[in-house]
């Protein structure tokens, strides 16, 4: 079977015939097609090579050999379903669980991150009780209905939304656009305090709070960092409600922080979630995903009285290519790797920040990276057109990336692990043309 079978035109003429018309793509006044990957590069139909800032799916690299021979080579002996005994699937959770805290120690495998989010959910419910969950403002955790009401960055999009009664959204622990910035003398407290007065004020209407859920460091949300200090002080007073602490690792996992394996860790030795999910990077591309928790909760949520088994999650091939994914991550130093590109890529930027008044905020940690646009840095006016200008224009220099954040107006960097500085110089030198030739023109308007 040939990489490609049909013009573009008559894939994007298929494609309006046969799939969802909700479903979008990438760059939808002019959508590339996409037939081969390797490492940070992918090729259109034409052969030509694009630089992806986008994928944190290939987290360790587009097609890498290891993956790819360890996925076939187990396809071609065995793949069946998890009710069957296999060493694979007990070998994959012991090496995960070995990057993880010691109380985090029993495995759910699943297909998605939403699956994920939406098992670890159930797990809180029934090991507390409760229903209500607290979410924060402009978070997203997936698409399923369960999420979808506990993803303000998808129901706030629907004019006419009710938010369901049972969840809360709670501040965004922004530092450069939030209710309580870098010049707030205890931002992880107030933030917090904010958390706790939403479970005050579910309790006074008679909820009890099951689950307090938040990404690690918020993707969609616009790349948000939270202080530190900000998920102790929140486990407490959730713990205290009697609810558990959702971290979701599904964007930010697997060493993409640099400094540490799981991005929950940026918040010190003394935070360990009750539950974490993950997803995305964890199969390299392949559909899987997994949800770990505490043996107090898992037992409980036996105690249902409900088998829980998953047809497809853990089977033998998604464990091959997830305990690949690992060897890679470790053979290749790639965490390291994140650590010193990720430090320089923010180097870069901070130089446009200081060259661009358009560039109002740089913020990360390792290869997760978000450069924030405003057309004024007092009135922090989201700058949302020239984001989109800016990755359209790049998109034409052969350089992938997206745009996101409430306003859309941060440019997201989040690619493969295997990213370099070199590449981090092209990006770089490319976004700063663009601003350049923005200023030149604004200059040269009549007043």
């Amino acid at each position: 079977m040939t990489a490609e079978m049909f013009p573009k035109e008559k894939t994007i003429d298929l494609r309006k015939k046969h799939i969802g018309p909700s479903c979008k793509v990438f760059f939808s006044h002019d959508p590339i097609k996409i037939v081969r990957a390797k490492g940070q590069y992918m090729y259109d139909e034409n052969g030509v090579r694009y630089l992806d800032c986008i994928n944190n799916v290939a987290h360790v690299g587009h097609s890498h050999p290891m993956v790819v021979k360890a996925g076939a080579e187990q396809m071609e002996l065995l793949n069946t379903n998890s009710r069957f005994l296999h060493d694979n699937l007990v070998q994959y959770a012991q090496r995960l669980q070995a990057t993880l805290p010691e109380k985090l120690s029993v495995c759910y495998f699943v297909n998605s991150g939403s699956e994920a989010n939406d098992l670890a959910l159930r797990l809180a419910w029934e090991y507390t009780g409760h229903k209500d969950v607290i979410t924060l403002d402009n978070a997203y955790h997936g698409h399923v209905s369960s999420l979808i009401n506990i993803s303000p960055y998808k129901f706030h999009q629907l004019a006419n939304a009710e938010q369901s009664k049972s969840v809360h959204v709670a501040l965004s622990p922004d530092l450069y656009r939030g209710n309580y910035r870098q010049d707030h003398p205890d931002p992880a407290t107030a933030y917090a305090d904010d958390v706790n007065n939403l479970i005050q004020k579910a309790h006074e209407k008679g909820h009890k709070v099951g689950a307090f859920i938040a990404e690690s460091l918020q993707s969609c949300g616009g790349q948000v960092i939270p202080p530190a200090g900000y998920f102790q002080k929140v486990a407490q007073h959730v713990h205290q409600a009697g609810g558990l602490f959702i971290a979701d690792e599904v964007q930010v996992g697997f060493g993409r922080v640099g400094t540490h394996f799981w991005a929950f860790q940026l918040q010190g030795e003394d935070f360990v979630p009750d539950i974490v999910t993950m997803g995305k990077p964890i199969g390299n591309g392949h559909p899987m995903s997994c949800v770990v928790t505490t043996r107090e909760v898992a037992e409980a949520f036996k105690n249902s009285g409900m088998e829980y088994f998953n047809t497809f999650g853990g089977n033998p091939v998604s464990c091959a290519i997830g305990l690949a994914v690992l060897d890679v991550i470790e053979k290749e130093d790639l965490q390291g790797n994140a650590l010193r590109v990720g430090g320089y890529l923010m180097r870069l930027l901070e130089q446009q920040k200081e060259k661009h008044p358009l560039v109002g905020d740089i913020r990360g940690r390792g290869l997760f990276v978000g450069a924030e646009l405003v057309r004024d840095r007092v009135k922090l006016t989201p700058a949302t057109a020239e984001a989109q200008d800016i990755i359209y224009k790049l998109k034409e220099q052969h350089i992938l990336l997206s745009a996101d954040g409430p306003h859309r107006n941060v440019l997201k960097f989040k690619p493969p692990m295997c990213f370099s500085e070199e590449d981090a110089d092209m990006v770089v030198e490319k976004i700063d043309e663009i601003l350049t030739v923005e200023v030149e023109m604004q200059k040269s308007e009549p007043f």
